[in-house]
This record gives C-alpha cells, sequence and structure tokens, in this order.
C-alpha cells in the first residue's frame, strides 16, 4: 500500500461487458476539476473489451466472476479508500463540477450522510419514455440515488448493496437510509448526464418489482422491534 495520503473520494465504478461506451465515462471522472479521487474498477466477469479500456486508465482494477451489480459494487466498497464515495455506471458521464460540488456540501454539512444531485438525460437511439417528474426539481425520473455521494461510514454501517437484488438495489439501499436515519440531501447543481440506449437494465424490469419486496422487509424489519 502507497504511502500517499488517502484521497477524500472513492468513485466506484462496476462493470459488465461496458466496452460500447466505457472510454467517455472513464474521461468524464478524470476530467473533474477536483483531484482528491480514486476510482476503483470492478469488472464483474466481463468478456469484452471492459477490462482492457479500463486498464488503459490509472484505476485500482479489481477482477471477479459474474456476481451482478450490487455484488460488484461491494466489491469496489470493501477496498475504498475515500471517506466519502460515489458510484458511476458504465454507461453514463459525469459532469465536471459533480465531485467538488459533492464535497463541498458535506464538508459544510457533516449532519447529511449523503447528498444527491439531479441528472440529464442522454437518449441513444430511442425515445424519451413515460416517466414521472421530480415535484421539486421536475426532474424527468426523478432524483436518482445513482447520483449520489455518500460516506462510507454510512455505506459499511448498512452492509453496503443487498446482492440477492438483481434490479433496483439501489433503491433498496435508499430505504435502508431512511430507516435508519440518514440525512439525504439534494443539490440543485446537474451532477451526471445519465444515458438510456435500450440495453440498460431498467429497461427490462422483472415482472414483479423489487421495490415491493425492500419495503415488505422494511416493514417485517419494524414488526421486530
Amino acid at each position: 500500500m502507497s504511502d500517499l495520503p488517502a484521497p477524500r473520494v472513492t468513485v466506484i465504478v462496476a462493470a459488465y461487458n461496458g466496452e460500447r461506451f466505457l472510454r467517455e465515462t472513464l474521461e468524464s471522472v478524470f476530467a473533474q476539476d477536483f483531484d482528491s479521487f480514486e476510482v476503483v474498477f470492478v469488472d464483474d466477469g466481463s468478456e469484452d473489451r471492459t477490462g482492457e479500456i479500463a486498464q488503459l486508465f490509472p484505476v485500482r482494477y479489481v477482477g471477479q466472476a459474474n456476481q451482478g451489480l450490487p455484488a460488484a459494487r461491494n466489491a469496489g466498497l470493501a477496498v475504498a479508500r475515500g471517506d466519502l464515495v460515489a458510484f458511476l455506471d458504465d454507461d453514463d458521464v459525469l459532469t465536471p463540477t459533480k465531485l467538488s460540488s459533492q464535497v463541498r456540501y458535506l464538508d459544510e454539512h457533516p449532519e447529511t450522510g449523503c447528498v444527491l444531485g439531479r441528472q440529464e438525460w442522454i437518449f441513444d437511439g430511442v425515445d424519451p419514455p413515460q416517466m414521472a417528474r421530480d415535484p421539486i426539481f421536475g426532474e424527468l425520473g426523478g432524483i436518482q440515488l445513482v447520483t449520489a455521494m455518500i460516506r462510507r461510514h454510512v455505506l459499511e454501517e448498512l452492509g453496503g448493496f443487498d446482492p440477492s437484488y438483481r434490479y433496483a438495489e439501489d433503491r433498496d439501499l435508499f430505504i435502508r437510509m431512511r430507516e435508519r436515519g440518514v440525512e439525504i440531501a439534494v443539490l440543485p447543481d446537474v451532477v451526471l448526464h445519465k444515458r438510456l440506449h435500450g440495453s440498460n437494465m431498467t429497461m427490462d424490469p422483472p415482472p414483479t418489482h423489487p421495490m415491493l419486496r425492500s419495503l415488505r422487509e422494511k416493514l417485517e424489519r419494524e414488526r421486530r422491534l
């Protein structure tokens, strides 16, 4: 392990067969106007050039057999050195001020455990779907947890993502944060360009939405208290 001081932020990029957009995604991370960060890249058993492309950048590379996005994010969290953690999908793009604006907010608000931001959509070969809008910001699809920066101790206390979820694991984490009383803020800044291209997991949800399971598990935990 290097004797250099730990970075403030760990950006965890988990990918599976993400070669199509990955170079643009990683370029957006390394174009930040904030420099105290590391990128932990978790290659979740990709069979394309994902790992090769990722290692063209100064990332901390973690390779593993395919286990799904929640487990891949947890693998990144297990080696994270930053006291703040952000997540990025292999097809999305950060705005240049994403890290600086969210670090500044968390430094100024030590009581806040998680800060979200706004996103703009990139519709890549698909028509905009019918999605609800956030009641405050008017955000298409609502404010999403993928825009978050979260204190690492919060994630560790929650046990990270539940790997039994193959869909909506971020919403389950959000429910558990709320349940634990973690203070969550939303910045008006656009911090992410979210790409919709027809192959996203969100385009092929399971017949029974996992949010129903997550809410049911929350009620069961409350009953046990």
